[in-house]
C-alpha cells in the first residue's frame, strides 16, 4: 500500500513541477507579448493573477504531500 501512495505522491509532485514551469514560462512570454503589443495594464495584471494562481496551487499541493509524509 505504501508503494501506491508513493507513486501517487510522485505523480502529484511531477504535476506541481510542470505547473510551476508552465506558469513561469507562460508569465514571461505573455509579459513580453503584452509589452510588444501595448496591452492595457488590466490584461497584464490578469496574466499576473493567473501565474500567481498556478504558483499557489503548486505550493498547496507540495505542502499537502509534505504533511502526508511528515505527519
Amino acid at each position: 500500500m505504501s508503494g501506491e501512495g508513493d507513486h501517487s505522491d510522485s505523480t502529484q509532485m511531477r504535476l506541481a513541477a510542470v505547473v510551476i514551469a508552465v506558469a513561469m514560462i507562460g508569465w514571461i512570454v505573455l509579459q513580453w507579448i503584452g509589452k510588444e503589443y501595448g496591452w492595457a495594464p488590466r490584461w497584464v495584471f490578469l496574466v499576473d493573477l493567473a501565474a500567481i494562481g498556478g504558483f499557489v496551487w503548486s505550493l498547496l499541493v507540495t505542502w499537502r504531500i509534505w504533511r502526508r509524509k511528515n505527519g
